[in-house]
């Protein structure tokens, strides 16, 4: 299997203007349809036990181009304006996708 996962762990007050800041960069993203490699799934989580702390969950379809959607202009305005939002320097890490399982419920 292939495949890359960027976990983003940071603190901020303002979930709702990075929840925002998502939605704005998705949405240009989009829009410019075959721009370039583009995340294939983003999840926006919020940690249950400490109020405050977030996660991302970025999927790519592989390492190459997670790394040349870094490299996109629009990419690093959108990193700088997270930064601007965090409550501190965010936490990133870099972990090559070995397996997906998919667990089916029984109706």
């Amino acid at each position: 299997m292939t495949g890359f996962v960027q976990l983003i762990e940071y603190r901020t007050s303002r979930p709702d203007e990075i929840a925002a800041l998502m939605a704005d960069y998705r949405g240009k993203r989009e829009a410019e349809a075959d721009a370039g490699p583009s995340p294939t799934r983003v999840m926006l989580c919020s940690d249950r036990d400490e109020s405050g702390r977030y996660t991302s969950i970025v999927e790519f379809a592989s390492y190459e181009e997670a790394m040349e959607n870094s490299n996109r202009p629009d990419t690093s305005e959108f990193a700088s304006t997270l930064m601007e939002l965090c409550d501190g320097p965010p936490t990133f890490h870099n972990l090559d996708l070995l397996e997906v399982e998919e667990f089916q419920r029984k109706s």
